[in-house]
C-alpha cells in the first residue's frame, strides 16, 4: 500500500473543523495517522473513495484530480450559501509501501 498526505491547500471562508493551511494528516493502511486536530466527517466522506483508491496505488492523474498531485474538496459551498467554508485538499504519495501495520505510525514518533 501506499501512504497519502491529505494537507490543506486552501480555506474559502471559515472551516467549521478549525483547518488552516498546512494543516495534514496521513491515511496509511486503513488509519488516520498524524492528526493533531480534527477532520470534518462531511470531508472526510468526500474524499474517502479517491484516498482509498491513491492508497491502492492509483496515481492523482489516473484518477483525473490533478497531476502529480490530487486536489479535492470538501462538499460546503461557504458563504453566501453557508456560514461555513469550503477547504481545498492537496493529496500527495508520501512513501510506498507492502501492507500495512497493525499498529500505524505517527510523524511524531
Amino acid at each position: 500500500m501506499v501512504r497519502v498526505r491529505v494537507e490543506v491547500y486552501q480555506v474559502k471562508g471559515n472551516c467549521a473543523a478549525g483547518l488552516k493551511p498546512g494543516d495534514w494528516f496521513e491515511v496509511e493502511g486503513f488509519y488516520i495517522t498524524g492528526m493533531e486536530g480534527r477532520i470534518c466527517l462531511h470531508a472526510l466522506a468526500a474524499m474517502s473513495t479517491l484516498l482509498t483508491l491513491m492508497s491502492h496505488g492509483h496515481s492523482a492523474k489516473e484518477l483525473g484530480i490533478g497531476e502529480e498531485h490530487g486536489f479535492l474538496q470538501c462538499p460546503d459551498p461557504g458563504p453566501p450559501l453557508t456560514c461555513g467554508g469550503t477547504v481545498t485538499f492537496k493529496l500527495k504519495e508520501v512513501e510506498a509501501g507492502r501492507g500495512y501495520s497493525a499498529a500505524p505510525k505517527t510523524p511524531h514518533g
